[in-house]
């Protein structure tokens, strides 16, 4: 679906805000956080249930949606005291202001593939989606790693087509993958382990169109 309010269009097939023909770049959570008050405009939507959609089975102060919104009206130019498309409901939640037309018609065109990828820890799957994916301390991007090794954005793993390169994004305590730290974009591959600062992650891919799946070597 793709919507215009004022100068903007947010795409969810692409996951890209426009202002006009240029991309105006937002972490996940803050494109999640737009795209899900769009999607109820103009219902108001709790802090309560913003906070079970954005972080499920996971515990955030409430001032990580409070920032989660700050950077909102930061990139669409809005302001809170006189907001054009975010308002405030006082001890509540949030709600779209405005109005937003839904635009018919072709999206951009995708890069078909086939492949699932997730990264897997002792105790979860964290799945990937196509385009960027940040890892990070930080609540706010798509892969959150709550260690005090781990920066608050880490790295970025960007899937594209059938390709999935890993970058360190300067972090602290740096970005290993297969033993070795990284210094620029390299593949990965199934089975590929990871180290995020301490903490450890395997990488893994399948591809749907395949008979079998590879399996990394043990």
């Amino acid at each position: 679906m793709r919507l215009q309010f004022g100068d903007f269009t947010i795409d969810d097939d692409t996951r890209q805000l426009l202002r006009e023909d240029r991309e105006v770049h937002v972490s996940p959570k803050v494109f999640d956080l737009l795209a899900m008050l769009l999607a109820a405009r103009p219902r108001a939507l709790s802090k309560t249930e913003l906070h079970a959609r954005l972080w499920p089975d996971t515990f955030v102060s409430e001032a990580n949606l409070a920032m989660l919104v700050a950077e909102i009206r930061s990139a669409l130019g809005d302001d809170a005291r006189t907001p054009r498309f975010v308002r405030t409901v006082q001890r509540y939640g949030y709600a779209f202001h405005g109005t937003a037309t839904e635009i018919a018609g072709p999206t951009a065109p995708e890069q078909e593939s086939g492949l699932k990828c997730w990264l897997l820890t002792p105790s979860s799957q964290l799945p990937l989606t196509p385009g960027e994916n940040l890892v990070g301390r930080d609540p706010s991007v798509q892969i959150w790693l709550n260690s005090a090794s781990v920066s608050r954005r880490h790295a970025r793993i960007t899937i594209e087509g059938d390709q999935v390169t890993l970058e360190d994004l300067k972090s602290k305590n740096g970005t290993r993958v297969r033993g070795s730290q990284i210094s620029a974009p390299v593949p990965l591959a199934d089975g590929d382990e990871i180290k995020f600062g301490s903490i450890g992650i395997t990488f893994r891919i399948w591809a749907g169109d395949e008979a079998t799946r590879t399996e990394p070597d043990h």
